[in-house]
């Protein structure tokens, strides 16, 4: 797939066409529009951590935007929920570019603290501002329409959310493989160095984070209207540490990782049901054997291991 720029995408378009041949059902229609839903949010998230070398815990916040976006656009404002998808994306990246001013001239722990605490003041903000917001119980968000077709069912969802992540994978493939992608590298091995070598690094960095920032807002806004109603949880703690894992289980630096990665944090909490009440026991094993014996990320590591064999 390194070899050639079209296999990954073309591997990537053979998946999402074949796999409604074995989902036998609206629910699994639906776990699988939310595998692709979050795995748009992670294509993100994996440019500005896996390339750009910044760490963020508060990325759900930017899930929030786009959320109640298209919640509060058609409601208080009488936007359509189309254009409150753009207004939401746009808005995402004027706050991304506002906030990442000062915070990405931070490092390490001290940028994933602040990026923590940005999540959390959008997380409070949503569940305050009840006269618009609905509070901590959410509010309901209507259907999206375009020239009279209504966007509904599992089934319509998925093909959406599949023809938005194919569009986001190449978009990303295409940034990896321009002179900002090599920017980018060059500031994950070494900001001093990259700096040396003619890199604005601040401006690579900010642009990264802008980005993801749109990345995830529109899988907020597809997670809205695909679920038709939302809550402040969406920019929560909780969901923003979900996402760096599944960025860092597929692999930090792989497109196909950020697919892998949710795949198995949205899939194995289905499939462990059967477990009950030791179905979260089960799964932090199952992730801490990830990580001990794959240590790269399931999609790196597989792949390292193939080359070898083969060589």
């Amino acid at each position: 797939m390194r070899r050639h720029p079209l296999a990954l995408p073309a591997a990537l378009t053979v998946l999402v066409a074949v796999t409604p041949l074995f989902l036998a059902s609206s629910y699994h229609y639906r776990i699988a529009a939310l595998v692709l839903i979050f795995a748009l949010a992670c294509l993100g998230l994996n440019l500005l951590m896996g390339y750009a070398g910044q760490i963020s815990l508060g990325h759900a916040g930017f899930m929030g935007i786009g959320a109640y976006a298209v919640a509060i656009g058609p409601a208080h404002l009488g936007l359509p929920s189309w254009l409150s998808l753009l207004a939401g994306a746009a808005l995402s990246a004027l706050v991304a570019f506002i906030v990442g001013r000062p915070i990405l001239r931070l490092k390490r722990h001290y940028l994933a603290v602040a990026t923590l605490g940005f999540g959390l003041l959008i997380a409070i903000v949503l569940t305050n501002e009840a006269e618009f917001t609905g509070g901590p119980d959410g509010m309901a968000v209507e259907r999206m329409q375009l020239f009279g077709w209504t966007a509904k069912g599992t089934v319509t969802w998925y093909w959406i959310s599949a023809i938005t992540f194919l569009l986001g994978a190449k978009l990303a493939l295409n940034l990896i493989d321009s002179p900002t992608g090599r920017a980018l590298r060059a500031i994950h091995d070494g900001e001093v160095a990259a700096s040396v070598l003619g890199v604005d690094v601040a401006r690579k960095k900010l642009a990264a984070f802008v980005l993801a920032a749109v990345y995830a807002s529109v899988a907020g806004s597809y997670l809205a209207l695909f679920n038709g109603h939302i809550t402040p949880d969406v920019a929560g703690f909780l969901r923003s540490i979900e996402l760096v894992a599944m960025v860092v289980l597929g692999g930090m630096g792989s497109i196909l990782g950020s697919l892998v990665g949710t795949a198995v944090l949205v899939v194995l909490p289905q499939t462990l049901t059967v477990l009950h009440d030791y179905e979260h026991m089960v799964l932090g094993l199952i992730i801490i054997c990830i990580m001990i014996f794959l240590r790269e990320g399931i999609v790196p590591t597989l792949a390292a291991a193939l080359g070898a064999r083969r060589s």
